[in-house]
């Protein structure tokens, strides 16, 4: 694919797409390492991994642009993760599940800042309810986004505006249930003669299918080998 104009990405479902593996027998992490004691002596002292996912195939004509999102591990007794539902009307990835974040501006002095800066103005994350662990290895989007993934624990006592312009949804995902292989499926789709592969980790909360996938599936996957590794 060559250009947006010219050879962008159908409209499809993508809970449509047939599932066409399920990682069942990878061990997931263990609860002793999604502690958050754990967690932090794993970022003060990485041990040696590598990312599954990097980049995923182009469909976009943009310039590449630098963005961050927060990783926010709600510090709950069993830990969840934070995720937002975007708007329909956003120009990218309208719709979709995904982590509070967005373009760097260019007064942001660190990944971490525009992250922070970010979960503030989609959801009213303050800064004061998050301690910074680290950050995952960037993650480049088919629309031409790289992205820095910064992991953080947030106090529970925390409360959360959602922009009604940006988020249509919050809601929270046992940490425990997406660093479980089993609960990965992988997917392909073949566009003109291109063929591109994703994760998702369906999330089913009450009556609501959470779907998710793309990008924000292909972060956690690699947040799963970090902290298998």
């Amino acid at each position: 694919m060559t250009s947006a104009s010219t050879s962008a990405l159908p409209q499809f479902d993508p809970r449509r797409v047939p599932v066409v593996g399920v990682d069942t027998h990878l061990p997931a992490v263990p609860l002793s390492a999604q502690t958050p004691e754990a967690l932090r002596q794993r970022f003060a002292a990485p041990p040696f991994w590598q990312p599954e996912v990097v980049r995923e195939k182009s469909f976009s004509s943009r310039a590449p642009a630098h963005a961050a999102v927060l990783v926010p591990i709600v510090l709950r007794e069993q830990p969840t993760v934070l995720l937002t539902e975007r708007t329909g009307h956003l120009s990218t990835h309208s719709g979709q599940v995904a982590f509070p974040g967005g373009r760097t501006d260019p007064e942001d002095a660190s990944p971490a800042a525009t992250a922070l800066r970010e979960a503030w103005e989609e959801v009213g994350l303050e800064a004061r309810f998050v301690e910074v662990l680290g950050t995952l290895p960037t993650y480049i989007t088919g629309s031409s986004f790289i992205v820095s993934p910064v992991v953080a624990l947030v106090q529970p006592d925390c409360v959360l505006r959602p922009n009604p312009h940006e988020v249509a949804d919050l809601f929270e995902v046992p940490l425990a249930f997406l660093l479980d292989p089993a609960n990965h499926q992988r997917h392909a789709l073949e566009w003109q003669g291109v063929r591109r592969e994703w994760f998702s980790m369906p999330y089913q909360a009450g009556q609501k299918n959470h779907y998710i996938w793309g990008a924000t599936a292909g972060m956690l996957r690699n947040f799963y080998r970090f902290l298998h590794a």
